[in-house]
């Protein structure tokens, strides 16, 4: 009973790995972080297909590397794919998705299929286990209508008629779940993206800049760069160059920073000119 009772194991919680971390950081090994998307990508489902939407701000820690920054990636003609997490991983992994779609249509001389993108996708990132930083939105038109998937970076998926991801994806969320309704008009789409990602940008600092917008419909793709730009800087009404002796000073010292040193040439004192003896000249 005794032996069968240590093979049991114990319900509850299991808090070994944070003794491990701990002891770890302890010892002064670096405890990895989660590394923050810094990103706003939204899409939903309307009457006539699919909008996705995504923000343009691209960061490294707390500096802005780009200001306009493209985030929906191209798949084909009818499948596009908005990124989050590392900016290089996003963007190989949908060029890679994207060569494969093209020799996949190619041998079978037919439309590709969103599923198709889909499971390349998930395929990849699972193999991954994480370790791409790559969270997408991926969209579509194919024979099946109108597709709208995530892809989270350890390669699982979920399909729902609107998505959000990033870290700005609770605040695009709770616009959708206010304001989306099944069979919505195109304009209204748009709009209601545009007001998605722009709660993004307002309210998470890894998301900013301009909005872009991509609208993919049965026959045709608009891609709407920089679609709505709330964040454009205006011109200053006044002129800040102050001429030179507006502030005033009362006093001036001026300081010597040069250092200067008293050099003596070095003598030897075991040399036999030192001794009173002359030097050979060995030339």
């Amino acid at each position: 009973m005794a032996a069968a009772a240590q093979g049991e194991q114990s319900s509850g919680f299991d808090f070994s790995a944070h003794a491990r971390n701990a002891h770890l950081a302890a010892s002064g090994h670096v405890v990895p972080r989660a590394t923050s998307t810094g990103t706003t990508i939204v899409g939903l489902i309307y009457s006539g297909g699919v909008v996705l939407g995504a923000d343009t701000r691209a960061t490294e820690g707390p500096i802005v590397a780009d200001k306009n920054c493209e985030k929906i990636h191209y798949i084909s003609e009818s499948i596009r794919c908005c990124g989050a997490g590392t900016a290089a991983d996003t963007e190989f992994v949908t060029k890679l998705i994207s060569s494969n779609m093209q020799l996949h249509e190619l041998s079978t001389s037919s439309r590709p299929r969103v599923i198709t993108a889909l499971t390349m996708l998930k395929q990849y990132l699972f193999k991954y286990q994480g370790h791409v930083g790559a969270a997408l939105v991926l969209g579509g038109y194919d024979k099946g209508g109108p597709q709208l998937f995530t892809v989270a970076p350890h390669g699982s998926t979920d399909k729902l008629p609107y998505v959000t991801m990033g870290s700005g994806s609770l605040a695009a969320m709770s616009v959708f779940e206010s304001k989306w309704r099944p069979n919505m008009e195109e304009a209204e789409a748009i709009d209601l993206v545009v007001q998605a990602i722009e709660s993004g940008i307002f309210n998470d600092l890894g998301s900013g800049s301009n909005v872009d917008v991509c609208v993919i419909r049965k026959d045709s793709t608009d891609m709407l760069r920089n679609y709505v730009k709330p964040n454009e800087r205006a011109s200053k009404e006044r002129s800040y160059k102050l001429p030179r002796g507006t502030t005033a000073w009362t006093r001036e010292q001026i300081y010597d920073m040069v250092v200067s040193e008293d050099v003596r040439p070095h003598t030897n004192e075991n040399s036999p000119a030192d001794a009173g003896e002359t030097a050979m000249d060995t030339s």
